[in-house]
Formats: structure tokens, sequence, C-alpha cells
């Protein structure tokens, strides 16, 4: 099946699951002052590989706390470190919370966001519920954190289940779940994260879908569309993105090897959107981050100048 059919038939599925009030009122892209600004963040899920995890076991012992992360970005002269919900206790306290705040802000650094690994195509009962509560939990540590959004997924199509149901208790969860990021002052960024979020006629249906908010728009994930021609497919989401992330390789297909990805066409991409706020490297390469990042963002700070 051709791409442009596929996107056509992913947004007759999104389409079918909305209701009227969602079309009359789509999300527009959003209009923002001034010139292209952009600074500097480090995803910790860039040492996934090191940092203890509250998901799995982690089949060797941690070489990385979350607090030598956070010192490990203000060593890169970096403005902001993202921190994964992934790599804190199960049991996360309010002292805890206010250590990492004390700490970044005397590394002179803003928590640029936190991210949460949710489901919201969940049918009703207590496995839903559960991940409506995660991500009532994360709004709330991310205020006390200061971090002013919070990368969301939308989910995956459960067995047996069809696309447009998958959507429409998607949208449910982000519009739940906005009521109380917005009495918090968190936003909520939707990530292009495959699935019902595989293309951009995908997320921009779920986007459109919801009801439009201040606090909810996208999270730009420079690596995560699989298609022939993915430039062009952020280049349709990134009017919409409150949050950016960047990558070091692309795909040109589901089935095709990655290829380097090409910064300067990122930072391009962003910048015509008039993006203003975070560009945080999510480092997913076999190679030793320690001695690849530091020049990645040299690379990254010169082209977002």
């Amino acid at each position: 099946m051709s791409v442009s059919r596929r996107q056509f038939l992913a947004s007759a599925a999104v389409a079918a699951a909305l209701p009227a009030r969602s079309l009359l009122q789509a999300a527009d892209p959003i209009v923002r002052n001034g010139k292209p600004y952009m600074k500097l963040s480090l995803a910790a899920y860039s040492f996934n590989k090191y940092l203890p995890s509250n998901r799995a076991p982690s089949k060797t012992p941690p070489r990385m706390t979350l607090e030598q992360f956070v010192d490990y970005c203000a060593s890169l002269d970096l403005e902001g470190t993202e921190l994964t919900s992934y790599y804190f206790p199960k049991d996360v306290t309010p002292a805890s919370l206010n250590a990492l705040k004390a700490q970044t802000h005397r590394l002179g650094l803003d928590i640029s966001g936190t991210s949460i690994g949710n489901d919201f195509c969940l049918v009703d009962g207590p496995e839903r519920d559960a991940q409506l509560k995660l991500c009532r939990d994360w709004i709330d540590h991310s205020a006390a954190l200061g971090a002013p959004v919070i990368r969301i997924f939308a989910g995956k199509i459960a067995k047996g289940d069809t696309e447009a149901k998958a959507v429409e208790r998607c949208v449910a969860g982000i519009e739940q779940s906005l009521e109380y990021a917005a009495e918090k002052g968190v936003a909520l960024a939707l990530e292009n994260h495959g699935g019902i979020t595989a293309t951009p006629a995908q997320l921009l249906g779920i986007v459109k879908a919801v009801k439009p908010s201040p606090w909810f728009g996208i999270n730009f994930d420079s690596g995560n569309f699989r298609t022939p021609d993915p430039y062009s497919d952020l280049e349709q989401i990134a009017p919409y993105a409150i949050n950016a992330q960047v990558k070091v390789s692309v795909s040109h297909g589901e089935k095709e090897k990655k290829q380097p990805a090409d910064f300067g066409r990122i930072v391009e991409i962003l910048k015509a959107a008039k993006y203003r706020g975070y560009l945080a490297l999510e480092y997913e390469e076999p190679e030793d981050p320690w001695e690849t990042i530091p020049g990645l963002l040299k690379t990254l700070r010169g082209l977002i100048g």
C-alpha cells in the first residue's frame, strides 16, 4: 500500500472516531511571536542502558544515577535537562523531587520537561485507570519540579480492536488528563511514536480531535516517522510543536535501514515553523554516549545559533 493511500485511510479512521464538535473546533497551528529561538537539552533516555529503571530489572548494574545525569548535562553547558520518568524511584517523594529541583537550580539548568510511557488506548477498567493515574501523578511531579511539559504517548491498538475505537479512547484520555494538567500549569505534548501516531495524518487527526487547549500540542520527534519522506512529514507537524527532540538517525520506510539524520534540515524545519523552545537530543545509537554526545551537541549548537 502506498504511503499516501495509507495516510488517507488513517485520516478516515480518525475522522470516523471524532465527534462533530472536534471537527468544528480543531486545533490551529501555534502562533508564535518573534524569531525562531531554540535552547538545548538532553533526554535522560540517552543513557537508558546505564540508568536504573523502574520499569524492569536492569541486566547490568547501573553506571549512572539521575543526579549524575543532571551533573553531566551541566558539564556540557546545556540550558536544560529532560528527566524521563523511567529513572525515578517507583515511590517518588516530595523530598526527592525538591532535591532534584535544588540541584538543577544550583547548576543553572532548567528541567526542560519530563516524559511518561502511557497508553490511552486501553478500554475502560483498572488498567486504563492506572494509565490515567500515571499521567496525573506525573503532572503533579512535573509541577513540583517546575517542568513545563510532559511528553506523552497515544498508545497502541489492542488485539481485536479497531483504530477508530483506539483513537476515540486516546482522545478521551488526553482530554481527561488535560483538565488536570491545566489546573497544575503543565502542558502535555503528544509524540509521534508509531502505532496510531505513525503518520502525520494520524497524529494530526488526534491533535485536531482534542478540544483546543493552550496546554496541549505535539512533541516533535525527528526520528520516529518511518516513511519514504520523513522530513516532509516533520514539516507537517512542526507548526503544532510545543516540545522538540532530535535523534541521530532517520528511517525512510518501515523496513529500511536507518540513515544519518540531517541535523541542519531538521533545525531549518523547526525554524520555518518559528519554533521557540527546547530542542532535546535523545541519543539511541549503539556507540558510547559519553564519547559521542558532546560532538553532537556542538553541531546542534552551531545550527540553532
